[in-house]
């Protein structure tokens, strides 16, 4: 079910949260929201879940408005909010029957589903235990559990990996990734290496405006420019070598970064690759390419780029 963003816009006071943007995510697409903290994010997952109103703009689920009085997209939304809100008194099984049953679920199919989010989600061992009990990783399990109960076609998951340790959090991108499959996910995070792991596009907003949209790949082409390069080449003189890589007429400037180890680095004319050339010259001086590594830029610094203040 696809989700379409039409100039939407919410404020706060005199403060705009969220600026006239615009967005869609396909079904089968796992989407980053990307963004400081007060960029928006939530305000918008908000909108998008009906937990808040739309101030300016529109938000179509499945080609309907959601300001339609006789739409019914909260029931193909599972949400998953930033502080995962829970009732810390009841056992976990009771309380995803609750939820199964505030979400429509057909009374003989609440048992099947409530098993079925117990294994999906790794709560097995801790089943029988009152949510209190848990640690802060296992209750966030339980809210990703409740937002799948009702098998959604949408997933919007602020922050689904907080609190979880490393084993916990690679087996929930699995499930993100597996779930993106067929579903519509937004996932909100501030591990940018979750992001490359588990996301097919990305999107960042800062003070309320999209300032990128796309794949971690395309951000990178946009942001790094020309080719840089680091290079280990042996059986030459450095300032030899040196001198030879600047000459060549792809190479806008080559650098030597260790002298001792014979490390350079090199940077590409705009729209052109060094590689080849570079390669045809170790040939011809019968120097030794041991290393040839494209450096790619960071999403960490494609995303601090975009949001600096």
């Amino acid at each position: 079910m696809d989700i379409q963003i039409e100039n939407l816009t919410k404020s706060y006071g005199p403060q705009k949260a969220v600026n006239n943007i615009n967005f869609d995510v396909k079904t089968g697409e796992v989407l980053g929201f990307l963004g400081p903290n007060g960029a928006g994010k939530s305000t918008t997952m908000k909108m998008i879940t009906g937990y808040i109103g739309i101030e300016k703009g529109d938000i179509r689920i499945g080609g309907k408005s959601v300001t339609d009085p006789e739409s019914d997209f909260k029931q193909h939304i599972g949400y998953l909010p930033e502080n995962n809100p829970l009732y810390l008194d009841m056992p976990i099984i009771d309380y995803l029957e609750f939820c199964a049953a505030l979400q429509g679920v057909e009374k003989a199919k609440i048992n099947d589903r409530i098993k079925e989010m117990i294994g999906l989600c790794g709560l097995n061992r801790e089943k029988h235990k009152k949510i209190g009990e848990l640690s802060k990783g296992y209750r966030q399990r339980v809210g990703l559990a409740q937002a799948m109960i009702h098998d959604p076609e949408i997933l919007i998951l602020d922050e689904p990996t907080t609190g979880l340790d490393p084993n916990q959090i690679i087996e929930i991108r699995k499930l993100i990734r597996d779930l993106g499959k067929e579903k519509t996910v937004i996932l909100s995070t501030h591990i940018l290496p979750e992001v490359e792991a588990t996301c097919d596009r990305i999107l960042i907003i800062n003070r309320g405006n999209i300032v990128a949209n796309g794949t971690p790949e395309t951000l990178r082409k946009q942001a790094q420019g020309n080719e840089v390069l680091k290079l280990r080449i042996e059986d030459g003189d450095v300032e030899t070598i040196l001198k030879s890589l600047n000459a060549l007429d792809t190479v806008q400037e080559a650098d030597l970064l260790h002298k001792e180890e014979n490390l350079f680095e090199v940077q590409s004319v705009a729209e052109k690759s060094s590689k080849r050339k570079i390669f045809n010259l170790c040939v011809e001086k019968k120097w030794v390419l041991t290393e040839l590594t494209p450096l790619e830029t960071k999403l960490e610094d494609i995303f601090r780029n975009l949001t600096v203040n």
